[in-house]
């Protein structure tokens, strides 16, 4: 079996360390879409170094996203093929602000691994301090196909019950048709986003989004619309990826206010409302 779940489990964590500036933050806000208009104030807390503030989802790509999930598919245990392997969901748990400039010591491991049968979910988690102390945890699921069925531990499941009543707000938020291109910088350099031969060979008819650009656009739209424009009241944001999106796509996302938090659900208009992400909730002061 490919995937030796106590060996992966018991593996020593990797550490490396990363380090961030402001041309960083500003790159990842604008690979979301952040700026337009130019000039709004509100817009300028993301783009204009004086004034700047950090999304937390940011958590994702700061030190270019290092360690990764790629380096995670390498851990001792752990030997499949990427063709297998899709993002099956994202948690970004916050201790404190993200700073506009850091250095920090990323911690990554294989915290769980679970058995769906035809599956297996890899759960691996990033925690990052800086000389202060913690300052946020990273859960990514990576979904792993045809690597299930050795009889172990199922896992939580992550499903919701759909939200009931009619959203508090819904917004629309266009996708640049070169947004992949830009976002990409951050980073994530998989040539599923770009290069549309690579595309088809993986099964689609062109270059997708990144999960994790329409992961941070939703987090923008929440905080902006919602939370008053202050990222500082996020604690945490967990979604699951339910589907793809194209770049010249619009997204619309839904959100209910809870005790709280938020639900949240985000579809592409432009293809009936397929869901996008499911499973979306963003705790907060």
């Amino acid at each position: 079996m490919p995937i030796d779940a106590a060996k992966a489990v018991a593996a020593e964590p990797r550490t490396g360390e990363i380090a961030w500036n402001h041309k960083d933050v500003q790159l990842y806000h604008l690979g979301l879409g952040a700026g337009i208009p130019a000039t709004d104030p509100d817009e300028l807390r993301y783009t204009l170094e004086s004034r700047l503030h950090v999304l937390p989802s940011f958590a994702t790509v700061a030190g270019a996203g290092s360690p990764g999930v790629i380096s995670g598919l390498s851990m001792p245990g752990v030997d499949v093929d990427l063709a297998r392997v899709l993002h099956g969901g994202q948690t970004v748990r916050l201790h404190r602000p993200i700073p506009a400039e850091g250095t920090a010591t990323a911690t990554g491991r294989i915290a769980a691994v679970y058995d769906k049968g035809k599956a297996a979910i890899l759960v691996m988690r990033t925690e990052v301090a800086d000389v202060e102390g913690p300052l946020w945890t990273n859960d990514a699921q990576i979904f792993v196909r045809g690597e299930g069925g050795w009889g172990g531990d199922r896992g939580p499941s992550t499903r919701l019950e759909a939200p009931t009543g009619p959203p508090d707000r819904t917004v629309e938020r266009p996708i640049r048709e070169d947004q992949a291109l830009l976002y990409r910088l951050s980073g994530d350099w998989n040539p599923l986003h770009a290069d549309p031969e690579f595309a088809k060979l993986a099964g689609f008819e062109r270059p997708i989004l990144h999960g994790l650009c329409t992961y941070g656009m939703t987090l923008k739209a929440v905080v902006d619309t919602l939370l008053g424009g202050d990222v500082a009241r996020v604690r945490s944001y967990t979604t699951r990826f339910a589907g793809v999106v194209f770049p010249g796509e619009t997204l619309r996302i839904r959100m209910w206010r809870r005790a709280g938090g938020v639900r949240v659900a985000v579809s592409a208009v432009e293809r009936d409302d397929a869901p996008v992400l499911a499973d979306t909730v963003v705790d907060h002061t």
